[in-house]
């Protein structure tokens, strides 16, 4: 890591309440911060002279009528800039810039004596602030009924966004006006929804804007730690968001001791669509890695014994059957097995056969424990143990088997949500994983909370993430989270936790699709905070050929699914269908073998939210590039350069594409593949369709007999 501190200046104390001013290293972004006459925390942004975020209050209400809000004075500013370079363990580039003026306004409440700090760190790109509350007599606990910190827009803009909900964010986007939000907001809510639901014009973040000139605007909160999920709530009348915390159990939105500080509320602001998906603000407003020995984390691309059950075609339990003693006590043997059963020994084996033939670094075996019949029994209080296997699961054979072909089995722990069970068995899970090699987990979190009245994001679930992930550092464990709070830049503190879902992902395309732009708009929203595990990769999209019963229909083409490799970023990606489907477009599958999950570089080629999104990866270590364009809900020409590429060098560029006959719900599987010869000077224009894509490998020619038979790839549009 490179380091260093380019100025401090520390001003004098000031108790007037005039406006001060921050600026980025460029100065194309600003931000103001003063107090209002009645000592209201007051600030607003500009982006090249252009407002973006108008005059907006900050501060916070407090249990027993008491606030933060309003009788403050100015005690003192004192800004600072820092420029620093550091190395992600893994990541879209191989370093990144973290450089940054700041402010920090320290504020006394003249008729409490409660001190509060406001800290502002502004980026080219955006900025961050949080709030600070020093060690002080006249405030050690307290309890927060809401923070107020509001986002006041300029203008209707156009937004990306998904209902505001405390327990999940598997929603498809809505695409509409700001004052439009209360009006499609009904039919925005699906039956994924938790009822949770908490106000009719409420979403949550990341929110992707647009406004009417052109310029993106991204609200969304970074280190998210010891705290609640902020969510937002919109005055349509006024255009005014403001931060809506996730309750606990008694309606209070954080229990906090000085000490202490918020997480970063982030903007993020361009005039190019691409430079927001190329942003590392968030990340940059995250602590540095606290794992001293990284070596053991790596990126890991995967399959898994889980699409069959997805679909319906298998199941997650052995038996129909409910246990009647507790788990613990429990004796299958006098069990009837189902017959669908999918973590079975010989079904495990073949997929380590397939998964091993073609490459792969793990094979996730969801099922392989007991409890599930009891979770659907609805006897949720004493269901998983993750330490003991159905009896056709034999977790030391296959678990050799599996070492012997070069592949490590994944483990899943799904909690049923019940956090306190989880943690009572998390040391002896992690220590099975220890005994049989395994390196990573997949956890997952469905149904309602336990404790009982806690919410998925509310501060106590947000603290138990996070126990999860430094427990498993302990054992050298890599974290990929499902239906866990949504990601805010904790990867580059904690670069084990490798995954996360935390939005609508693959699986909806087998309860029923998703809309043809979702991935299109995932980059700009979900994207934002940290890595997906969107589980791409489905080659068969008539859902019914796998499981008669279920007349589900996947709203993708090949072409797509092989474009979300790069797209969809994650150091963690899944081959997500069965073999069996692959085997029948092994020319198609050969990108999903060839694409790395590790990155040198990533240039953002094109980008609009909601209609494409194409970005060039190189992989890390190598001259080899990789190029993904996923198209939205009309079709798309596409014109690239390639002159990211090596001046000197000569490149074997492999494309995988829609064709004119595509269509995504008619012809899905229609693809073209087509080889040749490109370099620096090689410009495309290749032609998608619907909720379509293409892929590109680019390979280094290391050998002009490689080249034979090869011609150049022209300028002509490929259809």
């Amino acid at each position: 890591m490179r380091k260093f501190i380019v100025s401090i200046v520390a001003l004098a104390s000031i108790l007037t309440a005039q406006a001060e001013r921050i600026e980025s290293p460029s100065g194309n972004v600003s931000v103001d911060f003063e107090l209002s006459p009645s000592g209201e925390p007051v600030y607003s942004m500009k982006y090249n002279d252009k407002e973006i975020i108008k005059p907006s209050k900050l501060g916070y209400e407090l249990k027993g009528n008491s606030n933060l809000r309003e009788g403050f004075k100015l005690i003192k500013t004192s800004t600072s800039s820092f420029d620093e370079t550091w190395e992600p363990v893994w990541g879209e580039v191989k370093e990144i810039r973290n450089n940054y003026n700041e402010l920090l306004a320290e504020l006394e409440q003249t008729s409490t004596g409660r001190k509060m700090n406001i800290r502002f760190r502004v980026y080219d790109d955006g900025m961050g602030l949080r709030y600070e509350f020093p060690q002080q007599k006249n405030l050690v606990y307290f309890t927060v009924k809401e923070e107020h910190t509001q986002f006041a827009m300029t203008g209707d803009h156009i937004a990306w966004w998904i209902p505001g909900d405390y327990d999940t964010q598997e929603y498809d986007y809505t695409e509409s006006r700001l004052s439009e939000i209360s009006k499609y907001h009904d039919s925005a809510v699906s039956s994924n929804a938790s009822q949770t639901l908490f106000s009719p014009t409420g979403v949550q973040t990341a929110l992707q804007m647009k406004t009417d000139d052109g310029i993106y605007i991204n609200i969304h909160e970074a280190a998210l730690v010891d705290y609640s999920c902020m969510h937002l709530n919109l005055d349509e009348k006024n255009l005014v968001f403001e931060s809506w915390l996730t309750p606990d159990a008694e309606g209070y939105k954080g229990r906090l001791q000085t000490p202490c500080h918020s997480p970063w509320r982030t903007v993020l602001v361009s005039d190019d669509a691409r430079k927001i998906l190329a942003s590392h603000l968030i990340l940059n407003l995250n602590e540095p890695c606290k794992i001293e020995d990284t070596s053991w984390i790596k990126p890991v691309k995967y399959m898994g014994v889980w699409w069959e059950m997805i679909t319906g075609k298998g199941s997650w339990s052995y038996t129909n059957e409910l246990p009647s003693v507790k788990l613990d006590a429990c004796d299958y043997s006098s069990l009837k097995p189902n017959g669908t059963h999918s973590a079975n020994n010989d079904n495990v084996k073949r997929y380590i056969d397939f998964a091993s033939e073609h490459g792969f670094d793990q094979l996730l075996i969801e099922g392989w424990n007991i409890g599930w019949e009891d979770w659907f029994g609805n006897q949720k209080d004493y269901v998983f143990d993750f330490v003991t296997p159905y009896p056709d699961f034999d977790i030391k054979e296959l678990n050799e088997y599996a070492h012997s072909k070069g592949i490590r089995l994944m483990m899943h722990h799904e909690t049923s949500s019940s956090s306190r069970n989880y943690e009572r068995h998390l040391e002896e899970a992690y220590r099975l994983m220890n005994k049989y090699g395994y390196n990573s987990v997949k956890s997952g979190y469905v149904g309602n909370m336990l404790p009982y009245g806690e919410h998925h994001y509310g501060q106590w679930m947000n603290n138990h993430y996070l126990y999860c992930i430094t427990e498993a550092a302990k054992h050298k464990i890599m974290v990929n989270a499902h239906e866990a709070v949504r990601p805010t830049g904790l990867c580059r503190t904690y670069p084990n936790l490798i995954g996360n879902e935390s939005a609508r992902g693959t699986e909806y395309q087998a309860f029923g699709g998703s809309k043809t732009f979702h991935t299109t708009v995932l980059p700009f929203t979900r994207l934002q905070g940290g890595p997906m595990d969107y589980t791409p990769g489905i080659f068969e999209m008539n859902i019914s050929k796998i499981n008669p019963n279920n007349n589900s229909h996947a709203n993708v083409t090949i072409a797509n699914q092989l474009s979300l490799y790069c797209t969809m970023y994650s150091p963690l990606q899944m081959a997500a269908d069965l073999p069996e489907n692959y085997e029948r477009f092994m020319d198609a599958f050969q990108f999903i073998k060839d694409v790395p999950v590790d990155w040198d570089n990533s240039i953002y080629l094109e980008a609009e939210p909601g209609k494409y999104v194409t970005v060039a990866r190189k992989e890390k270590g190598t001259n080899n590039w990789f190029v993904g364009s996923t198209t939205g809900n009309a079709p798309h020409k596409s014109f690239i350069s390639l002159d990211f590429l090596d001046k000197d060098k000569k490149y074997i560029a492999t494309i995988y594409s829609d064709t004119k006959d595509t269509d995504y719900k008619l012809n899905p599987q229609a693809y073209k593949i087509v080889k040749g010869l490109v370099d620096y000077k090689t410009k495309l224009k290749i032609n998608t369709v619907e909720a379509g894509g293409y892929a590109i490998s680019i390979f280094e020619v290391n050998d002009k007999s490689e080249m034979k038979g090869l011609k150049r790839l022209s300028s002509s549009p490929i259809k």
